[in-house]
């Protein structure tokens, strides 16, 4: 191997450990911090605790609205992962194989809402909320998550729909299965992958927001973690331990999601690139 070929190798691997560091230390510190008492981490903040203490857990639920901010954003998570898959597999599906004027118009206007900030529509979403008597309520929050992920779900969905070779359809409806029939029994087990990482894209949608839940919520309602998180910073800013633990409750379903999900969510990006 030529020295050339050696150091391009070398700069690869360093360059993959330090992304890896800077994704994991953050996390790692995070749960390590959660254990120590405050005094270990004024102390010292990059050490070991001296002993696993669940403290800060008990306390950070105990004293704080944390475990019903906790609980409002899963129901609204579940809800948004579960109409969200239903409508927008079904919408990609249409853009991938039906022909209707005006297709790619409608396409490339969503596909470009991409671009639009999303605190840039606070204002008008928080003004129709109210209008529909949606405001501090779960529904209402349901439908803005759904209208926030939607873009990116439907061309991850679209493309991995485009890959599938039509004759697998054709073959479906000379054996007299319907529409609905072929969509449901051949086509959504194909796009497994797909799914996985639409329920990803969706799930970030809903359990990572903060502004717009912070506007269209108020009381213990339909508020979420990220908000819980803020106020947990307000009422207890000097206690690091609770807010650590806290801080790691909030992240823990989104690494898990992601490591169940990890290999469907590859196979659909490599798909979406090689065809999108």
């Amino acid at each position: 191997m030529k020295a050339g070929q050696i150091i391009g190798k070398l700069g690869r691997i360093v360059f993959l450990v330090f992304i890896i560091a800077i994704s994991t230390v953050p996390l790692l510190w995070t749960l390590v911090s959660s254990f120590k008492t405050n005094k270990e981490i004024m102390d010292s903040a990059f050490s070991l605790p001296v002993s696993i203490n669940l403290d800060n857990y008990i306390m950070a639920f105990k004293y704080s609205p944390l475990g019903t901010y906790f609980w409002n954003t899963f129901i609204i998570t579940v809800f948004c992962i579960f109409f969200g898959l239903i409508i927008f597999s079904m919408s990609a599906y249409v853009f991938a194989r039906f022909e209707f004027k005006g297709k790619n118009f409608l396409f490339a206007l969503i596909g470009m809402s991409m671009l639009v900030p999303t605190s840039a529509l606070i204002f008008p979403v928080y003004k129709l909320m109210n209008a529909m008597n949606l405001y501090n309520t779960k529904s209402g929050l349901v439908l803005v998550y759904m209208a926030i992920a939607m873009p990116a779900v439907l061309f991850v969905l679209r493309s991995y729909f485009l890959t599938i070779p039509r004759e697998m359809e054709e073959a479906a409806r000379i054996d007299g299965s319907g529409f609905l029939r072929t969509f449901i029994t051949i086509m959504l087990p194909l796009v497994k992958p797909a799914m996985a990482t639409a329920a990803i894209l969706i799930f970030m949608a809903s359990w990572n927001d903060f502004i717009y839940n912070l506007m269209l919520s108020s009381g213990n309602n339909a508020r979420n973690v990220s908000v819980a998180l803020s106020q947990f910073l307000s009422m207890f800013g000097s206690d690091y331990g609770q807010l650590f633990a806290a801080s790691f409750v909030v992240v823990l379903p989104s690494i898990l999601l992601y490591c169940l999900l990890q290999k469907r969510i590859e196979s659909a990006l490599l798909a979406g690139a090689v065809k999108g």
